[in-house]
């Protein structure tokens, strides 16, 4: 397993990544990506998990605008055949180390507090993060955001 910056190349692959845990609609990636694919100095974060020379999972996290040291990891998702395997705790534990070695504080991710959720929501606590918030009705009505937070010191 591998972890390493997202690649042009790996668009496809993410694509069919997030087809198959419907995290967003794929054909939303290509745009979301390309400011850190064509700019040098994007602030953005964008990793791949590679397995077997596959890219099989990615993580996307972002600055807190306003907020002094503080990231808000938007995206992480792996192909339903490789969770479990330890893709989503790898990348994300390379992207904890990338923002301690920038110096930054707190990284935090929100989720849904729907049940459908539920492995997401074990796997932050599983990878050492807290549930810090939850706002109620946020996505949809009964269907809660739930904020997770880790320290990075």
């Amino acid at each position: 397993m591998k972890i390493r910056p997202t690649k042009h190349d790996d668009i496809a692959a993410l694509q069919k990544v997030l087809n198959g845990t419907e995290l967003f609609p794929s054909e939303m990636l290509p745009d979301m990506v390309s400011d850190f694919l064509s700019e040098e100095e994007s602030s953005d974060i964008w990793l791949t998990c590679e397995a077997d020379g596959n890219a099989v999972g990615f993580c996307y996290a972002v600055p807190e605008e306003l907020a002094e040291g503080a990231w808000n990891m938007l995206a992480i998702a792996v192909l339903p055949a490789q969770q479990g395997d330890g893709c989503g705790g790898a990348i994300a534990q390379h992207l904890e180390n990338e923002l301690k070695e920038r110096g930054q504080r707190i990284l935090i991710a929100d989720t849904s507090g729907a049940a459908e959720f539920a492995q997401t929501r074990e796997f932050y606590r599983k990878n050492g993060y807290s549930e810090e918030a939850r706002i109620r009705d946020f996505w949809a009505a009964g269907d809660d955001k739930v904020v997770f937070w880790k320290s990075l010191s």
